[in-house]
């Protein structure tokens, strides 16, 4: 219960007519001016009916409609402010009445939003009270579900393409003949069929479907490094979202996809399925990264004795003696594996040797980065030695990036 600003200036009021007629008479006035307050404020006390309507299931950075309401019967003086924690923004957070807001998710895994807060004012407008509506909400915070839907039905639909590059949807090299189509320029020499281009007069070339029921395993480093930030998220995030981008793919070319995410033991593990898209999602959304080192060679035995797959490996090349441990266990892949290892690049070591320097530390910075970024190609020198294929890209263009490594190595037969 509290005083409004019009209670404020009816006290000012009672100390002029203190003034005026005598301390009698103001203090008269102030007691009369207080109990019109409480009796004003107790008018409202009750709790009003809030109505908050809200998705139960949103995705991380996607903006969602948020709506609060007071009942009919109650909205008259009523204000309403939806607080919110770091992990979710709301804008705006006050309103008259009824509340229509944007909700933006900052943050994967369960997120709780507080129950509203109503503000109400008396009838006579000089006390209100202050009440909490409802109960606090648990939001389930996917990761950037709805871009990987995207590029999963750009790849289906035959939309899919990275820059430079042709789309020709889900089909490549494989056992399966679909069809003769005209030769096009990123064919491979061997799916030219030689007697129809004689007929034709043109370059003519064989399509073949791909192989499907192929395993992709999905294993990513969720330690110390993975905690580093990207913008406003973190690596991991960065990673899951991908990650999610090639299960989504996978249930699209109708191949098993599964996951594995490790630090210094196995946190969560699901086996290759068909369409497990959906549980490699579940099984992700509220992965956060520990300060530990992560152990590859544990990670790595748990898969190499599986059947022959793609395992596209999700860490930080922060630099070489950081991946020393995963480049001394990507041998227990490589003898059996197809193996791509996925990371984000640094936007912020990139600006630092693109800026102009403004003061001599920018210099120094520039100094620093230029020995990172060359200590990181060293490592991505060394698996490429060991046997692996490196996809390097800007975080918002990773999925796709290792998306169409995926691709590739379908295309080429790889798994």
């Amino acid at each position: 219960m509290t005083p409004t600003p019009l209670a404020a200036g009816a006290l000012a009021v009672a100390a002029l007519v203190s003034l005026i007629l005598g301390p009698l008479a103001g203090a008269l006035a102030a007691v009369v001016v207080v109990a019109a307050v409480v009796a004003d404020a107790l008018a409202v006390r009750g709790v009003p009916a809030v109505t908050q309507r809200v998705a139960p299931i949103l995705a991380r950075g996607v903006t969602t409609s948020l709506s609060v309401a007071v009942a009919a019967g109650d909205q008259r003086a009523a204000r309403i402010r939806q607080p919110a924690p770091a992990e979710l923004a709301v804008e705006p957070r006050e309103s008259d009445g009824e509340l229509e807001a944007a909700l933006t998710p900052r943050r994967r895994g369960r997120q709780t939003l507080p129950a509203p807060a109503v503000r109400r004012d008396g009838p006579l407008g000089l006390g209100r009270w202050h009440h909490r509506a409802g109960e606090p909400r648990e939001l389930i915070v996917y990761p950037d579900y709805p871009a990987a839907r995207r590029l999963a039905l750009a790849v289906r639909q035959g939309r899919f393409r990275q820059a430079g590059r042709m789309t020709r949807g889900p089909l490549g090299l494989g056992t399966d003949f679909e069809a003769v189509r005209d030769y096009l320029p990123d064919d491979d020499i061997r799916q030219v069929n030689w007697p129809a281009t004689e007929r034709m007069g043109r370059p003519m070339s064989n399509q073949f479907r791909v192989e499907q029921d192929r395993e992709v395993l999905l294993a990513i480093d969720a330690g110390r490094l993975m905690a580093g930030p990207i913008g406003d998220a973190t690596r991991l995030d960065v990673a899951v979202d991908a990650a999610i981008c090639v299960a989504l793919v996978a249930d699209v070319l109708g191949d098993r996809a599964g996951v594995l995410a490790f630090d210094r033991e196995i946190r969560r593990h699901v086996t290759p399925r068909r369409a497990g898209g959906d549980a490699v999602v579940r099984a992700l959304f509220d992965l956060e990264p520990r300060a530990e080192e992560p152990d590859y060679e544990l990670a790595f035995r748990a898969v190499e004795g599986g059947k022959r797959s793609l395992i596209v490996v999700f860490c930080d090349l922060l630099e070489e003696s950081a991946a020393r441990p995963l480049i001394d266990a990507m041998s227990v892949l490589t003898r059996r594996h197809a193996v791509i290892v996925a990371t984000a690049t640094d936007p912020d070591l990139q600006s630092r040797i693109t800026s102009p320097p403004e003061v001599p530390g920018d210099v120094y910075a520039a100094g620093v980065a230029l020995e990172v970024l060359a200590a990181r190609a060293r490592a991505v020198h060394a698996l490429r030695g060991a046997g692996a294929r490196v996809v390097e890209a800007p975080a918002g263009a990773l999925g796709a990036a290792c998306a169409h490594a995926y691709l590739t190595a379908k295309a080429r037969a790889r798994l």
